[in-house]
């Protein structure tokens, strides 16, 4: 564990659990599925998904199959967590032992399912996924038939229990792409082989985050908010966070370690993309690519400092970046990356138009180095006279 590092990432946990109750403010009574996976999208899986536990949520939701089994040791045996990506072999024995739900979405995951069930004598708790066109990942429509008749009689001998049947959106950020509308007819056409099966299904969901804002239809019986979550919106251009009442979870900031006056005409970093044209003050960030800060945010980078914007000057280096200096900054200040937009920060879906890339991209890819400093509990803080 690194000991001492000039950067931090301040992850505000009462802003998630009121992001949480934003999402249940807007649905109809579904059930909730936080999605953790990576790291909980940069923020930390373990003190998140407590947070988002303590806020009321039903499920977690992890990707990878390593991380779900981690995760339950972190929570304790609640809430139920989905977990959706492994590879043939992978211990399902385990996964079953650790009460995982576990998503089937392919005939090879069908048959290591029963197996894992025969070898612990547990029930596999299970939601059948069906691509309805995302390509990725789940049964084809057409091969969904044969899967729900070979898990009812696995159900009928005791092995498995359909919990869910679920997919996932492909352009659902976008309102108006008649693609959303074509996924819901293929999901309906599964929900009616599935039913046909004789398999009774608990929960059916289809909605992520931008399916849960923007196409209520989608909803069924539980969504699964990922990255509004943490206070980004799925497509700033169609709404941005702040007007979808979300707040940032993550705030980045480091010191500036470093403050000098460059004469006009100096090239500045690596292959000198920028030269002063006047006499410039900078300073020296200490955060780099190696922190997972985009190369691409070279020159372009906005910043606060000294209450005052500013931008990267110069490429971003592996761990620090030139800066201009607002007047009266100096060494020991407060640069602030991005963080929530009503204090006036940068967010990270500016990061992200900078540079090319999605809100997503720009806090999972923050590099392990950087310390997370946790605040709040997650849990409605309001009380009642």
């Amino acid at each position: 564990m690194i000991e001492y590092c000039p950067a931090r990432a301040d992850i505000d946990l009462d802003a998630l659990g009121d992001n949480i109750r934003t999402v249940r403010s807007g649905i109809d009574g579904q059930k909730i599925m936080a999605v953790v996976k990576a790291d909980a999208y940069g923020h930390g899986r373990a003190e998140v998904a407590r947070a988002a536990v303590r806020a009321g949520v039903d499920f977690l939701g992890v990707a990878q199959l390593g991380e779900a089994l981690a995760l339950r040791e972190e929570v304790g045996s609640q809430p139920r967590i989905l977990t959706w990506i492994y590879a043939p072999q992978a211990p399902l024995d385990r996964a079953l032992r650790a009460g995982l739900d576990i998503s089937i979405g392919a005939p090879w995951a069908l048959k290591a399912i029963e197996e894992a069930a025969h070898a612990t004598g547990i029930c596999a708790q299970i939601h059948l996924k069906v691509d309805t066109g995302m390509s990725r990942g789940g049964f084809d429509l057409d091969a969904l038939e044969e899967a729900a008749r070979r898990t009812r009689i696995l159900e009928e001998a005791g092995l498995v229990k359909v919990v869910g049947l679920w997919s996932h959106l492909a352009r659902a950020d976008e309102p108006e792409a008649s693609t959303t509308a074509e996924q819901i007819a293929s999901f309906e056409e599964a929900r009616t082989c599935v039913a046909r099966s004789g398999i009774e299904v608990e929960l059916h969901h289809l909605a992520a985050s931008a399916g849960t804002l923007w196409h209520p239809s989608t909803r069924y019986d539980m969504v699964r908010p990922g990255i509004i979550t943490y206070g980004l919106s799925p497509n700033p251009r169609v709404a941005t966070a702040r007007e979808l009442g979300l707040r940032a979870v993550m705030t980045l900031s480091a010191d500036v370690i470093l403050e000098r006056v460059l004469p006009s005409g100096r090239g500045i970093s690596y292959g000198h993309t920028a030269r002063t044209s006047h006499t410039t003050r900078v300073g020296v960030v200490p955060l780099g690519y190696g922190d997972g800060i985009a190369r691409t945010a070279s020159n372009r980078a906005p910043l606060l400092i000294a209450g005052q914007r500013t931008h990267a000057l110069g490429r971003i280096c592996m761990d620090q970046f030139v800066v201009a200096l607002p007047p009266s900054a100096r060494a020991g200040d407060r640069a602030w990356l991005f963080g929530d937009e009503s204090f006036g920060l940068p967010t990270a879906d500016e990061w992200a138009e900078v540079t090319g890339t999605i809100g997503w991209e720009i806090v999972t890819r923050l590099g392990a180095r950087v310390p997370r400093d946790y605040h709040g509990t997650g849990e409605d803080t309001l009380t009642v006279s």
